[in-house]
């Protein structure tokens, strides 16, 4: 939380996105024969497996087990997460009438949200507890293609040609995160992030125009809170400059642009996540040291740093070369 407010620290705070998941063989017998967006809304399995990196790897931060998809399923869209594929929707939004699937999210919603996250809270203690949401871009391209897509043909096509309906598309998913993250934060969590998962498909010209405008909205409707607000996407370096204007407190750098050059790119004022490339974990663990002391590094001279990948951690990951990343940047940052 120090480090997101760019005051001082012992040394450097590491948490991993995806830290809660595939790669952790606990992870798996836990969620044996339970579907995703099943085991979502189960408050007992959220608790136990948020808390299941924090024990093994001792890093800084717990992020809330859900999906960005989680809101959507809450108010009725009809879709599921099919393994090996991701989420994917049955009646997918090309026309204003599509829109209709789109109410407001409210607080009863997501009961077993507010219900996991207060039991976290409590289990977490000094550890805080980060909230997430999917950013009205990345939802509205999984909507509008009915699932993941290399292209966003579709999606593009409305934005370039229907640019008063994606207008009303994201400004409707803005409203939705909005919420999403108001229930999170009301139940207990320290801080919030934004996932723009597929931004980086965007020219920067586009992303300001039709993306920037709903993304600034979300993190302005959670200002009040006085939470650190968190904003991430993937090959979105061209697009920090941007994206460091939306309004979140620190910016999130894949591992494509090194954390200085991020830090130029985003201006003052703004603390710094990331970003070291995922599949270094793969490597010995003296070429993944090395690489994450180029990190840290190139992060010295910010005035403040969260290290984390540039991406989530891959399923094949050894759980053990995580442990020996964090028990790594605790010891070499140290002040």
């Amino acid at each position: 939380m120090r480090a997101c407010r760019r005051e001082p620290v012992p040394h450097t705070p590491v948490w991993f996105m995806r830290q809660a998941g595939r790669s952790l063989p606990e992870y798996r017998r836990l969620r044996e024969g339970i579907a995703m967006l099943d085991s979502c809304r189960r408050p007992d399995l959220v608790t136990e497996i948020t808390l299941q990196p924090v024990r093994r790897h001792g890093v800084d931060a717990a992020i809330l087990f859900s999906d960005i998809v989680v809101p959507l399923k809450a108010i009725g869209v009809d879709l599921d997460i099919k393994p090996g594929v991701g989420p994917v929707v049955a009646q997918p939004i090309r026309s204003r009438a599509d829109l209709a699937q789109l109410r407001p999210l409210e607080p009863d919603d997501v009961p077993y949200v507010t219900e996991a996250v207060g039991r976290l809270t409590e289990e977490l203690g000094a550890t805080p507890l980060i909230g997430f949401a999917g950013a009205p871009f990345t939802l509205a391209s999984y909507l509008v293609e009915g699932g993941p897509s290399r292209n966003h043909e579709h999606t593009k096509a409305m934005m370039y040609g229907a640019p008063e309906l994606w207008a009303e598309l994201v400004g409707r998913l803005a409203g939705i995160t909005a919420a999403f993250l108001r229930v999170q934060i009301e139940a207990g969590a320290s801080a919030v992030q934004l996932f723009d998962s597929w931004a980086g498909a965007l020219a920067p010209a586009d992303y300001r125009r039709a993306v920037l405008p709903a993304s600034a909205e979300v993190f302005a409707a959670v200002a009040e809170y006085g939470v650190p607000r968190i904003h991430f996407g993937v090959g979105t370096g061209e697009l920090l400059t941007a994206m460091g204007e939306a309004g979140a407190d620190v910016v999130g750098a894949d591992w494509r642009v090194p954390m200085d050059e991020a830090a130029r790119r985003v201006g003052p004022g703004k603390a710094l996540q990331g970003n070291l490339d995922p599949a270094v974990l793969f490597a010995p663990r003296e070429a993944m040291e090395a690489k994450a002391g180029e990190v840290l590094q190139a992060a010295a001279g910010l005035e403040g740093h969260v290290f984390n990948l540039g991406h989530g951690v891959l399923p094949t990951t050894d759980p053990d070369a995580l442990t020996r990343l964090v028990e790594y940047v605790h010891e070499s940052s140290a002040r």
